[in-house]
């Protein structure tokens, strides 16, 4: 069957591939290379829908006897506003700055493909991120680390020492680019069966105690 096929991530991401291994299947990487300039009116719900959708497009078309192709995308948005990559350290210092003691949000968009799925399923998560008042030391020493300058709104919230984010009760691994419970619903609705417990994996991977992970499993599009 397609489905006991290995598995293929559309992405060369090391946080999407660290979460995708929790889900126990044999996966291989094949990064989609797709436009990601930002179309005119689009706002970022769609931004992340249609470049998910288009990375998982190409490889499906690169692999269309092969397994599950997952592809997704992560965008910052602060009133609206996109934060992509920063594209050098100022730039990644402007964004940390505007961030800062402020709510926005992560948008990540997932696109699970199968050849005899008669249409991709598309899962879209939103969810608000709190950030702390960080004062201008640290925001220099985090950019001067180099972590910032490779992820939409230049932090990561899994980065311990500079520790970007507080009161954060949503899906911490859709802000790390791939939110699992959501996915494996996804999946479920689609007669795919992780052979992992996908929630109990992700809070232990995480060391996060997750106040929304029943509610996801259960079909609600909470963030």
């Amino acid at each position: 069957m397609m489905k006991d096929n290995p598995w293929i991530l559309a992405s060369n991401s090391p946080r999407r591939k660290e979460l995708m291994a929790l889900f126990g299947q044999p996966f291989r990487v094949h990064p989609a290379d797709v436009d990601e300039d930002l179309r005119p009116a689009e706002n970022p719900a769609e931004y992340v829908c249609r470049l998910a959708r288009e990375k998982a497009s190409r490889v499906a078309a690169l692999w269309p006897d092969g397994g599950l192709i997952l592809a997704a995308d992560t965008t910052v948005a602060l009133d609206g506003k996109i934060f992509a990559k920063p594209v050098d350290r100022c730039d990644a210092k402007k964004m940390l700055l505007a961030l800062r003691g402020r709510t926005h949000q992560v948008y990540t968009a997932v696109t699970l493909h199968l050849p005899d799925m008669n249409l991709p399923v598309e899962v879209l998560c939103m969810t608000d991120v709190p950030m702390r008042a960080y004062n201008e030391d640290e925001i220099d020493a985090y950019v001067d680390s180099g972590d910032p300058l490779d992820k939409a709104g230049a932090y990561a919230i899994q980065n311990d020492e500079f520790h970007p984010v507080e009161q954060f009760r949503g899906c911490f691994a859709s802000v790390m680019g791939m939110p699992l419970c959501h996915i494996a619903y996804a999946m479920a609705q689609s007669g795919i069966r992780p052979s992992t417990a996908i929630d109990t994996a992700c809070q232990q991977h995480l060391g996060y105690d997750c106040l929304i992970h029943e509610r996801v499993l259960q079909g609600e599009n909470l963030g």
